[in-house]
């Protein structure tokens, strides 16, 4: 056999081999679920309750990695750097997907540029919380008690570049109110405890921070930053009632997978999302837990308002004045 032959031979192996590379049904083996942070968050939760459905959708092992590490960016660094087969997916929140990009915008990876989205999956709606020493019972009377009080008021925050605390800063914008923010260590759960114990007058955090103190009598929710209300608070008013459209979504989590992943597979991972956000019992420990299943239309719509979505914290990043990397 001559060198033509040997090289003609070769190729027509190399071709064969691709093709049977292509053929192969996805998903070819177990698929990791990268979650951006810690154990025991919000995100963390919904990942536990959706990925034995999932697992069951797709045909193989879905293994849950936790990455925490520089507010999400790890997490979604190596979801953009993953080959696009699929086999890598991101359960991505609004901070580590659409605030992050505006808090560190020389981190070499965004999301909405770097990612593909594939679909909303739940929101763990915000909400508007005040100590019950302070004398209003709506958020009406909260912005008049405010305005009559200018810097006098202070509120409980997470963490500067949090959803909560910019959808504060948002909010006392629009509403003519200036409360000043007094920042804890620790994450919601110090801010929460914060309100509770009165050493601040509010705070925003989410409805599953608040719901499991109401029967204290220590705390009052005054709104909900969601599409609707919220079954747990069903007496409570959304943002969008009180004529704050734009506070529509709260600590939403969306999935995301590598940018060039094929059509054919992103459609795959789409349509075993809406049937795990669609399964009645997922759907039930997901209320439970303080989280509503939202989903989009299609991969495209998600994106769109991934860039609606970046754009809008981007503005609000900017008018709090965080500290930017």
């Amino acid at each position: 056999m001559n060198k033509y032959t040997l090289a003609v031979v070769a190729g027509l192996l190399i071709a064969f081999m691709g093709g049977a590379v292509e053929a192969q049904p996805y998903p070819s083996r177990p698929i990791r679920m990268i979650v951006p942070f810690v154990p025991g968050g919000s995100v963390d939760f919904v990942a536990r309750i959706i990925q034995p459905k999932f697992s069951e959708l797709l045909g193989q092992q879905v293994v849950i990695d936790n990455r925490a590490g520089a507010s999400g960016n790890i997490a979604v660094e190596l979801t953009a750097n993953s080959p696009p087969d699929g086999h890598t997916i991101l359960l991505g929140n609004v901070g580590a997907s659409a605030i992050n990009p505006s808090v560190f915008p020389k981190f070499p990876v965004h999301a909405g540029r770097d990612l593909q989205a594939v679909s909303l999956i739940v929101d763990v709606p915000g909400a508007l919380g005040v100590h019950a020493a302070v004398p209003v019972a709506t958020l009406k009377e909260f912005i008049e008690y405010a305005k009559a009080r200018p810097g006098q008021l202070n509120y409980g925050s997470s963490a500067a570049s949090s959803a909560q605390s910019l959808a504060m800063e948002y909010f006392m914008s629009k509403a003519g109110i200036k409360l000043v923010s007094i920042p804890y260590k620790g994450g919601a759960g110090a801010a929460t405890l914060a309100v509770l114990a009165g050493e601040v007058s509010a705070t925003m955090l989410t409805t599953a921070s608040f719901v499991p103190h109401l029967k204290g009598g220590k705390v009052k929710v005054l709104a909900v930053i969601s599409p609707k209300r919220v079954s747990q608070l069903p007496d409570v008013p959304t943002m969008i009632e009180h004529g704050y459209p734009e506070l529509r979504l709260g600590s939403w989590i969306g999935i995301f997978v590598a940018k060039q992943t094929p059509p054919a597979i992103v459609k795959r991972i789409y349509d075993a999302t809406l049937k795990v956000a669609n399964d009645p019992l997922v759907t039930e420990r997901l209320n439970g837990g303080g989280a509503l299943v939202v989903t989009n239309n299609s991969p495209e719509e998600f994106a769109q308002f991934m860039r609606t979505q970046t754009e809008f914290w981007a503005k609000l990043v900017k008018q709090a004045g965080v500290a930017v990397e």
